[in-house]
Formats: C-alpha cells, structure tokens, sequence
C-alpha cells in the first residue's frame, strides 16, 4: 500500500491524483471534535468553508458549530471544542460545522476517490478502514491557515506506524519520513512535545488546555466519518 502525508492543504494539488483515499486531519481540534459528535449520535455533521453560508444553515433551523481562530463565533451554538458536543445537545441531529482549517481541508479534497477524518480518538479503527478502501492514501493535514502544524503532523506519523503494523507500507514522498521521524521523538509524551508549538499557544491562551490533551487521546470513539459527496454530509462508519 503507497502512503503519503501533505503536510498543508496548499500543497494538496502536488499530491492529488484520482481515486485516493483521503484522510483529513486537524488534531486541534475540528476532527476530534467532529469524531466526538458523531460518536455521542450527532445524526451527520455539514461541513461547510463560508461563514456566511452557515449562517445560512442557521436560519434554516439547523444547528450550527463555528469558530475562527479558535474563537467560537458569535452567532453560532457551538464552538470547536469536543467538550460542546454532548449527547444531550447533539443526539439525531445534523450539526453544520464550519472552522479555521478543518472544513477547509475537506473542501480542497471533497472530490477524491473516498474522505475519511482521522484523529488520535479514531487511528485504530481509521487504519482498519482505509486499509480495505484502496491502494494509495494521502493524509492531508489541516495545519494552520495554508501553514503546517506539528499536532497534525505528529498524527501522521502516528498513522503511518498503525498501518505499518498491519501491512506493508510504501512511502509515497519524504512527507512520510518527516512525520515518522516527529513522532518517534514524541510519541512517549505527545503532550510534552507539543507545549512549546504555535497552536497549543493558541488554546491555552484562550482557555482550551483540556481540549489539548482530550485530543491527543487514542481510541477514545469507535466512529469513523466518511463524506459523502452525493449528499455533502459526513456520516459515521462504525
């Protein structure tokens, strides 16, 4: 199996061909929180790139999570922290999500062959299912505003080494190396090896430090969303 990691969702199209597997991935925090709604019976998240267009969605009558660096907005019922997203508030319905990266990077690769969100919550059970979706896979991370991010990127060498576990992995670039590389520095304390990076910053100035270490959890959901271009919803495989 060829496996690849765009580390910037500006560097997608080098990376792009027909028929890949997608996994799409922003660690802080907009995977682990769609994975975390999904998991606690949100019926299908919306992901959506425009503000305006989630406004939209809104006066419709759907609920609507929204956030611009790393602010909730001020319009919207959730922000982007996993925490929000409880089962009391989300249970059978359709939550339109829009953020900073995230919905961003689903936007750029909605037309590859299959899109999966991964996160540390999920990487067991992601691995397992694009295992049996095709023959190459691209991990695209979210990064920050076009810009790469070590969370994300720490991600895809976690990934990289679930797969390799289960079975033969070909490197699809040095974005593979770098990423491995990363996460065999940091793997025995994730948390440790962030404090010092750009986005962890971001959250602990705006009181997130929780969802920090709530998103670098493993195995935490048993969902696996995947988008589905016909009806523009991501929905949960289990």
């Amino acid at each position: 199996m060829i496996v690849d990691i765009c580390l910037s969702p500006a560097l997608y199209p080098y990376y792009q061909k027909e028929n890949d597997v997608v996994v799409v991935v922003d660690i802080f925090r907009a995977t682990t929180t769609m994975c975390t709604a999904l998991d606690n019976g949100a019926a299908a998240i919306i992901p959506v790139a425009d503000i305006e267009q989630a406004r939209g969605y809104q006066a419709a009558g759907f609920l609507v999570g929204a956030e611009r660096e790393t602010r909730r907005m001020k319009f919207a019922d959730f922000g982007n922290s996993p925490f929000e997203y409880t089962p009391e508030k989300v249970s059978g319905r359709d939550i339109v999500f829009t953020t900073t990266n995230g919905t961003r990077a689903i936007e750029a690769a909605k037309d590859c062959g299959r899109l999966f969100i991964g996160a540390f919550s999920n990487i067991d059970n992601l691995a397992d299912n694009c295992l049996s979706s095709g023959e190459r896979i691209v991990v695209l991370c979210a990064g920050w505003n076009n810009c790469v991010s070590m969370e994300d990127t720490l991600f895809a060498g976690a990934f990289v080494e679930k797969l390799s576990e289960r079975v033969k992995v070909v490197f699809g670039s040095d974005g593979v190396r770098i990423a491995l590389e990363l996460w065999e520095k940091a793997s025995n304390s994730p948390m440790d090896y962030l404090k010092n990076t750009d986005h962890y910053r971001r959250l602990l100035a705006n009181g997130a430090e929780g969802d920090a270490a709530y998103c670098l959890r493993q195995n935490t959901v048993s969902v696996v969303p995947y988008y589905n271009r016909e009806s523009k919803k991501l929905t949960a495989s289990r």
